[in-house]
C-alpha cells in the first residue's frame, strides 16, 4: 500500500511553483487538474501559489470554480462540432414536425389550402409602384 508523505509549501521549488502557476494561468490545467497531476495535497496550495507568483488577479474569487484563464475560446472539437450539428438537426426536424401538424390542422380544421411554393420561385403578386 502507498503511503503518502506529508509535505509543505516549502518542499516545492520556486521554479516549481511559478511552472504550476504558468500552466494554469495560460489555460493548459485548472488549479484543481495540477493538484492532481503533480500530487499537491493541500487544496489552497495552489491557490496560494496563484496570488503570491501569478500574473493574474487572483483574489479569493478564484475558488473552486476553476474557471479558465484564457479569454479566446478554442475551437470546438470535431467530436463537439458534430454533436452541436445532431443537436441543430434534432430541432429542425422537430419544427418541421410542428409545421406539419400545423398545416395538417389548419387544412382538416379550417379548410385552409396553404401551397408550398419551392424555393427561387417568385410570386404571382407584382409589387405596388408608387
Amino acid at each position: 500500500m502507498e503511503s503518502r508523505i506529508k509535505r509543505t509549501q516549502r518542499d516545492y521549488t520556486l521554479a516549481f511553483k511559478r511552472s504550476v502557476v504558468e500552466q494554469v494561468e495560460k489555460g493548459e490545467l485548472t488549479y484543481k487538474q495540477a493538484q492532481a497531476k503533480y500530487g499537491i495535497q493541500g487544496r489552497p496550495t495552489v491557490l496560494v501559489w496563484l496570488r503570491k507568483h501569478g500574473r493574474q488577479g487572483w483574489g479569493r474569487a478564484a475558488s473552486s470554480a476553476a474557471m479558465p484563464i484564457n479569454k479566446t475560446p478554442l475551437p470546438p472539437t470535431p467530436e463537439q462540432q458534430i454533436k452541436a450539428l445532431q443537436v441543430q438537426l434534432a430541432q429542425a426536424q422537430e419544427k418541421a414536425k410542428l409545421f406539419e401538424a400545423v398545416l395538417d390542422v389548419l387544412k382538416k380544421d379550417y379548410g385552409v389550402r396553404v401551397v408550398k411554393k419551392p424555393l427561387g420561385k417568385p410570386s404571382n403578386r407584382r409589387s405596388c409602384q408608387g
